[in-house]
């Protein structure tokens, strides 16, 4: 199992990003990937996650609903993250995760994402 996070940069305040996942998932059938985010000196934080099987479901953390929007293209692997509305505080790296059942067992390298002031 395989995840590959990308699509960080630089930008200012109030645009928009859009980070991918690429997840190889071997022979899983029923998993979740999840996006998740680590400020400086912060605890990593829970975004949102999409279920891979079904209807995609998705859940979000209450302080990310609206601006945060959770996908997935299961053609080509890839779950992404949309992001509207970036402020400053939205600073961190941004990372996914593959959860089987309650535990998040895989995880990519993380891509950065600053927003300036």
């Amino acid at each position: 199992v395989q995840l590959q996070a990308c699509g960080g940069g630089l930008l200012p305040a109030g645009g928009s990003l859009r980070l991918s996942c690429a997840v190889s998932a071997g022979t899983l059938v029923d998993y979740a990937v999840g996006w998740f985010r680590q400020a400086p000196g912060k605890e990593r934080e829970f975004i949102a996650n999409i279920r891979s099987s079904g209807g995609g479901y998705t859940y979000y953390a209450d302080s990310m609903k609206g601006r945060f929007t959770i996908s997935r293209d299961n053609a080509n692997g890839t779950v992404y993250l949309h992001m509207n509305s970036l402020k400053p505080e939205d600073t961190a790296v941004y990372y996914c995760g593959l959860r089987i059942g309650s535990h998040y067992a895989y995880w990519g390298q993380g891509t950065l994402v600053t927003v300036s002031s």
